[in-house]
């Protein structure tokens, strides 16, 4: 009698014990009678039917999925793209029951749809335009493996394109063409730069010639006028007209050598007997009248 008392206890004891369950926080758990769901029960203390019920744990954090994919750009170079999928279940009851008992391995069809998203959105794109618009291919994993996936009750919470590994070869590649660019780029505006410098001289020469002969034109009509007027004065005297335009002629010339001996600068200078003078000063004058002669003809 006590054999069996005691026996009697202890499997109302061990049934008790198979009664109530504990399901963890963010978790659900799924009951099970004879092999078929029951009910979907949240986190807490809970309870089933001993030995005909059983609990199958389903969780509902967030998970991480990294996943290497190997492909070739539109300019033929092979990279490989690593992706990060962050995705849950939803915690829905339709959801959760999809999640157990409609998708054996979560992780593998989730690899899947990655290489397939991937393996089809690299191929339109050079080198150049992964780097500058990773956000695009992420946008496009998630959309397309969010849509996959959903009918199986998970949800894509981010995917993220962390690392795009490239040959070293093709870096030194990139690098060595955007090094050239840069010295391209650079030289050019070297050359732009001088050539504003030169332009602007010439402009500058240019003006300053310009200038320089108009104040020699107004010299030479101001010593022209000068010359008139001592001329005309002149003629009061006894001296004759060429005398008198020898006299001002060698005191031009005068002023010519005292300003060649104060330039800094090698000089030659002609005979300097008062015959040089004599003969310089009958060429220059007959030079003139030679001059006058053929206008009045």
């Amino acid at each position: 009698m006590k054999f069996r008392n005691w026996t009697l206890n202890s499997i109302i004891r061990l049934l008790s014990l198979d009664t109530l369950f504990i399901v963890p926080q963010n978790e659900v758990g799924l009951i099970e009678r004879f092999g078929r769901f029951k009910k979907v029960v949240r986190a807490g203390l809970n309870a089933k039917f001993p030995i005909i019920e059983q609990v199958k744990y389903q969780t509902l954090r967030i998970q991480q999925l990294d996943v290497d994919v190997s492909t070739k750009t539109k300019d033929n170079v092979f990279v490989t793209i690593q992706v990060s999928v962050q995705y849950r279940v939803e915690d829905k009851d339709e959801k959760i029951y999809k999640s157990v008992y409609e998708l054996e391995d979560a992780t593998e069809q989730i690899k899947s749809y990655v290489f397939d998203v991937v393996r089809s959105e690299v191929p339109k794109l050079t080198i150049d335009e992964i780097f500058n618009e990773k956000g695009k291919i992420a946008a496009a994993i998630k959309d397309g493996v969010g849509d996959a996936i959903e009918g199986f009750g998970y949800k894509i919470i981010q995917t993220l394109v962390t690392d795009i590994k490239v040959d070293e070869r093709i870096i030194k590649a990139m690098n060595d063409i955007v090094a050239s660019e840069r010295e391209k780029q650079a030289a050019f505006q070297k050359a732009e730069a001088k050539k504003i410098v030169m332009v602007k001289a010439a402009e500058a020469n240019a003006e300053a010639k310009k200038l320089q002969g108009k104040g020699i034109a107004d010299q030479r009509i101001e010593i022209i006028r000068g010359f008139a007027k001592s001329i005309e004065e002149m003629k009061n005297t006894n001296i004759s007209e060429e005398e008198i335009l020898r006299f001002v002629l060698l005191t031009q010339y005068f002023d010519t050598l005292k300003d060649a001996a104060q330039a800094p600068s090698n000089t030659i200078m002609l005979p300097s007997t008062p015959q040089g003078f004599s003969n310089i000063a009958d060429e220059i004058r007959n030079a003139i009248i030679s001059g006058d002669l053929a206008t009045k003809k």
